[in-house]
């Protein structure tokens, strides 16, 4: 074995380099009561196993598993402004089970990717808290992850955050393999807030209005309503397949209504809208951004505008479609239709 000192350099170790393993281990010990509160029966393995294993569940007769992937983007730059980090995590688990549930898949495990400049264990410790309480939220278990330190490679005190979700699916129960079809009513679910989207947008209009997030917005700030977490549709549409038949689900997510409401229709069919920013509960936000310049039709391309997933039903199960999704906190009305489309006219028409 070779010494340092027979080069003449002093010594050097992994901490110098800028990698603290020691705040990974104790990251690791302040989430375990955390993740130990997410974990379904099926879950076989514990945290830091070097991969997860799981049952299918019984219940589901011809499974398939499905899987989908996504990040918060730079919904984190406003959660270090307010230096609050409780509900991005949430958010991360989010956006992957809403997708998830847009084919009728019951959330199975998630797994996380941490990855900063420098590992504080407090921020780490609270994002990864709130991807557990949006595990608890999507009965969905919280297996594992990776967090990494990357010295010199961030911006001082940064970080982002991926997650990965495996969901289960029963093959006879997949929700919009086929499509909306023509005379489906479509159903509007309202969102929390602007979810994860649309972000990049709203800091420019914060830079160049300069406008500050302590700024009131009705009955809060502007940078609370911000971070109002995404709203995690899983249960209510398990519910509402045990009652009537889906035709299609869009989660109304990156590219607005423009981009991922015609993913649920054939290519013979249109989406007739009937859409007001007013009559939905996260209005006062969205007025606020148009407000600062951004137009309606900008804000369909970026944004879910209140409403954060749309279901496709037979006319005949719209009332009670609509006794199971409204609730106090939670808001659904009919918004339009498919319909059969001439060859010249586009896929999503607003009246």
């Amino acid at each position: 074995m070779t010494s340092n000192s027979k080069y003449n350099n002093p010594p050097i170790n992994y901490k110098d380099a800028g990698v603290d393993v020691e705040a990974g281990y104790e990251l690791i010990e302040t989430i375990k009561p955390y993740v130990e509160k997410t974990k379904r029966p099926e879950i076989l393995s514990g945290l830091g196993s070097f991969s997860a294993l799981s049952r299918i569940p019984k219940h589901i007769e011809n499974p398939l598993l499905v899987t989908c992937t996504d990040g918060v983007g730079t919904k984190i730059e406003i959660a270090r402004s307010m230096d609050q980090f409780q509900t991005i995590g949430i958010d991360l688990v989010a956006m992957c089970v809403n997708d998830l549930i847009a084919c009728g898949a019951e959330p199975l495990l998630f797994l996380d990717y941490y990855v900063t400049d420098k590992l504080k264990v407090e921020t780490a410790g609270e994002v990864i808290k709130g991807i557990a309480e949006g595990c608890i939220l999507s009965n969905c278990s919280l297996v594992g992850g990776e967090t990494a330190e990357h010295p010199d490679s961030f911006p001082k005190d940064s970080f982002d955050l991926a997650g990965f979700a495996v969901g289960v699916v029963d093959e006879e129960k997949v929700i919009g393999s086929r499509g909306a079809n023509d005379g489906d009513k479509l159903i509007g679910i309202s969102s929390s807030g602007l979810h994860s989207n649309g972000f990049s947008l709203i800091r420019k209009i914060l830079k160049e209005r300069d406008i500050n997030l302590s700024e009131r917005l009705k009955d809060q700030e502007l940078g609370d309503a911000l971070l109002t977490p995404t709203k995690i549709y899983v249960k209510d549409i398990l519910n509402l397949q045990t009652k009537i038949t889906i035709s299609a689900l869009a989660h109304i997510t990156g590219g607005g209504f423009y981009e991922n409401i015609p993913r649920i229709l054939k290519k013979s069919s249109k989406a007739v809208i009937d859409f007001n920013f007013e009559d939905w509960p996260a209005r006062n936000l969205y007025s606020w951004i148009q407000s600062n310049g951004v137009t309606q039709e900008d804000m369909l391309h970026t944004f879910n505008c209140g409403i954060g997933m749309i279901v496709a039903v037979d006319p005949n199960e719209i009332n009670i479609a609509l006794k199971a999704l409204n609730r106090e906190d939670q808001f659904a009305k009919v918004i339009g239709s498919v319909q059969k489309k001439k060859e010249e006219e586009l896929q999503i028409q607003f009246t």
